[in-house]
């Protein structure tokens, strides 16, 4: 089971999910109602780490934030 967390303006809470890599969750994300648009252009932080590698494997008790783009100044 790995964490995931929907930071920022997403507002959800934290979820417990039973997946192996970055690509599930992406599949799970784009078929939500709630997550669809977010999957496009949020980046993702695998404990604290920014990932890009969609295939990257997740281990059990791992800790994914979900970043949404924000913008300020």
């Amino acid at each position: 089971m790995v964490k995931v967390e929907f930071l920022g303006p997403i507002g959800l809470d934290s979820i417990e999910m039973d997946i192996k890599s970055l690509k599930e969750l992406s599949i799970y994300m784009k078929n939500s109602n709630e997550l669809k648009d977010w999957a496009i252009n949020s980046a993702v932080a695998v404990n604290d780490v920014i990932v890009t590698d969609i295939n990257y494997e997740l281990k059990d008790g791992d800790k994914i934030s979900i970043l949404p783009p924000v913008c300020g100044g």
